[in-house]
């Protein structure tokens, strides 16, 4: 299994924060330059999924399988022959909030996927992440 993880530290957002804003998934464009739109029917829980299209991509089926309020939640996304989890953890620490996005592939065609998609998600969680606080600050 291929994975790789960003994590940052900040005083400018509480868990409560971004929670709120990962929890109102219909919209993430507004902050996420990546995508065209997100849309969830019904709660931001495990069991329910929602439809993400990356900006020149398809539509994509996402699906929640653990949501624990103001602490974390992760999702998977299935290719074929492969599938993409994605994590997110907002621990509280003596010097701010750590927000962590660790994103991981595996199956026999991980190594495409990887290619297509992970790496360029991993890429660009630094300026992702920042905008995440960005946003979320003002919530």
């Amino acid at each position: 299994m291929w994975t790789k993880s960003y994590s940052i530290i900040t005083e400018k957002v509480t868990k409560e924060q971004i929670w709120k804003l990962f929890e109102d998934v219909n919209n993430w464009h507004t902050w996420d330059e990546g995508i065209e739109f997100a849309k969830l029917e019904g709660k931001f829980e495990a069991g329910n999924h929602f439809i993400l299209r990356p900006k020149g991509g398809p539509n994509v089926k996402v699906e929640l399988l653990e949501t624990v309020k103001n602490e974390r939640f992760s999702d998977v996304t299935r290719f074929p022959l492969a599938q993409m989890y994605d994590e997110h953890l907002f621990e509280e620490t003596e010097n701010g909030l750590r927000i962590t996005n660790t994103i991981s592939v595996k199956g026999i065609l991980g190594f495409l996927w990887i290619k297509l998609v992970a790496q360029n998600i991993v890429d660009s969680l630094p300026k992702d992440v920042a905008k995440q606080v960005e946003t979320a600050s003002k919530l």
